[in-house]
């Protein structure tokens, strides 16, 4: 990582600047592409001010800190980057992965009664089905003891809907033609 370092009201040293950069290089396994920081270390009477600025692979992070000691600055200022950095990436991370998942809502879906928020959140489940026969669906709905269960039908090859009746009877939604 490209690093600067500048000093305000104190005088230069080769040990803080190493120190810096020898933290900072922590950073370059979150990173995917080179970044630059900008770190300035100043005192204003008893307070030590470490401030940073990372720049570079689509973001641009900042942090300071103030402390009594300039060290201990420096480290929680690192702190609060290195978590801005990891919620910046996984918030990467699920715009990528989420895009794919994410179903979009149908006509019907956006067409709700207002008071349909106040009845609950819809939760929606990503279910893997198999062709199979109408025989071997019920007996598959029987095993995992739920009220439906969907499937490809094996002779239509079209997604159906076996569900489980009030009066112990089971009912079949297959889609028209």
């Amino acid at each position: 990582m490209q690093t600067s370092v500048t000093f305000k009201n104190i005088d230069p040293s080769d040990n803080l600047s190493q120190y810096v950069s020898h933290k900072l290089d922590r950073f370059d396994k979150f990173l995917d592409n080179p970044a630059e920081a900008n770190v300035v270390l100043s005192v204003e009477k008893f307070r030590h001010i470490a401030e940073i600025n990372i720049v570079g692979d689509r973001l641009n992070i900042y942090g300071k800190e103030e402390t009594v000691d300039m060290y201990s600055a420096i480290d929680m200022v690192l702190d609060k980057l290195e978590k801005q950095i990891k919620k910046n990436k996984d918030k990467t991370r699920e715009r990528r992965t989420g895009s794919k998942a994410r179903v979009k809502p149908s006509a019907e879906e956006n067409m709700l009664p207002v008071d349909a928020e106040e009845r609950g959140q819809v939760i929606v489940e990503h279910i893997d089905y198999k062709p199979m026969d109408i025989e071997e669906a019920i007996m598959q709905m029987d095993l995992l003891d739920d009220h439906f269960f969907v499937f490809t039908n094996a002779r239509s090859e079209r997604v159906n809907v076996l569900y489980r009746r009030k009066d112990g009877d089971y009912g079949l939604i297959q889609p028209s033609n």
